[in-house]
């Protein structure tokens, strides 16, 4: 697993108006909606550049009243912790929403582990045996549509989803809020967003 803060290049460039972060082309999200379920698959690393997508096609769907929502890891080939804080908040979302539930498809050994090492695992249903998607994967797949591959966002904007991906994971339990609190304190400083959160008295949760 790496640390979802992998790449800070772009905290460098908050303060600069006209800079962008642009998400490589292997970065994509495609999804879809299907009966019962929608669908989002990551297609190459999972990480702070494509989460932002990912985050507001699950925000769309849970508000179009969607209650569950299934993320496809099989091209994925690593996650850092900004898109499994991600994960960790679409989860908390649906929960919110009552009934909901988010699962994940297809996750290879090293994304299993991932997961289970942040205790993502008693948030969500990883590769669950008798799901109803699981014997029409590949004509799943077939029917997914791309919701981009690359965007420009502001490198504020940037921080503040890395802060509240990374807030979130802290707050499901001591060890990560350990093992995320430089991380958390320094992109408080860097974005100047330092709100407690209401829910859990711990920072403020996306």
């Amino acid at each position: 697993m790496t640390f979802g803060t992998g790449d800070f290049s772009f905290m460098r460039r908050m303060h600069e108006p006209c800079t962008h972060v642009v998400v490589p082309a292997d970065h994509s999200i495609i999804v879809g909606v299907f009966d019962g379920f929608s669908w989002i698959r990551c297609d190459g690393k999972g990480s702070f550049r494509n989460s932002p997508m990912m985050k507001a096609y699950a925000e769309e769907r849970i508000s179009a009243g969607e209650r569950r929502l299934v993320v496809d890891l099989g091209a994925c080939n690593g996650m850092d912790s900004t898109f499994m804080g991600t994960l960790a908040g679409m989860a908390s979302k649906l929960t919110a929403a009552g009934d909901g539930r988010l699962q994940i498809a297809s996750a290879d050994e090293r994304n299993r582990q991932s997961l289970e090492d942040l205790g993502l695992d008693f948030l969500m249903e990883i590769d669950p045996p008798a799901a109803d998607w699981q014997s029409r994967l590949e004509v799943i797949r077939g029917e997914l549509k791309s919701i981009g591959s690359a965007t420009a966002t502001n490198p504020q904007a940037s921080g503040i989803h890395v802060l509240e991906a990374h807030r979130k994971l802290s707050a499901l339990n001591e060890k990560n809020e350990q093992a995320f609190s430089a991380v958390v304190s320094m992109l408080e400083k860097e974005t100047g967003n330092d709100a407690k959160s209401p829910e859990t008295g711990r920072q403020a949760q996306s």
